[in-house]
């Protein structure tokens, strides 16, 4: 019976995922094209945030369905810290590339031009990530997957970033305020930093 409702939960934890991959996946594109025609900073360092949303997502695809086709639990748990180096690794990345993008743009004064595409994108993310959220951490918990509930966070860093991006726009529209962009794009690194520290000390605890 356990493994039966194990084998349920696996399946339908796979299926967010999917649709995880799905949606971030025209989330990369939609907010890359929006921040790079407008200039925007923090819609390009979003944009790059949801690229890990998409690799990290796959990996973990990844690592459910090895253990739903009868993988062997050392093939399981070498799956395991790889979704965990992978996450570690792109957040190491995106945040690097971030802050330089944002300290240059910061520094040259540069104002993104506004960008209806990008406030689209963004509304749209509030109201799909809290779903993606539940459901993560949901079966993460069945599951007792620290990687799933990882991945929650995770996407909770990314609904964070979603506000602090769309007040930067709405800043930067009605207020003028030029510096709002590159420090609300600065307001993403220590989150994700933060996640991908916490995810590669898990990937150490996997023996």
């Amino acid at each position: 019976m356990e493994n039966k409702e194990r084998e349920k939960n696996l399946n339908k934890a796979e299926t967010v995922q999917k649709y995880n991959v799905v949606y971030d996946s025209i989330e990369v594109v939609v907010s890359l094209t929006a921040g790079f025609t407008s200039g925007s900073a923090a819609l390009i360092g979003w944009g790059l945030d949801s690229v890990i949303e998409v690799v990290s997502a796959s990996t973990l695809w990844w690592r459910l369905h090895g253990e739903i086709e009868g993988k062997s639990d050392e093939k399981i748990k070498k799956r395991e810290k790889a979704t965990f180096y992978v996450i570690a690794g792109s957040f190491l990345i995106v945040s690097t590339f971030i802050t330089y993008d944002s300290i240059t743009k910061f520094i040259n004064e540069d104002t993104p031009e506004w960008s209806t595409l990008g406030l689209i994108i963004l509304l749209v993310s509030l109201v799909v990530n809290p779903f993606l959220i539940y459901y993560k951490y949901n079966y993460g918990k069945k599951l007792e997957s620290k990687e799933l509930i990882a991945d929650s966070k995770d996407t909770f860093v990314c609904l964070y970033q979603t506000v602090a991006v769309l007040g930067g726009l709405l800043a930067v529209r009605y207020l003028d305020w030029w510096w709002a962009d590159p420090v609300a794009a600065l307001l993403i690194v220590p989150y994700a930093l933060k996640e991908g520290w916490e995810a590669f000390q898990n990937g150490r605890k996997i023996n």
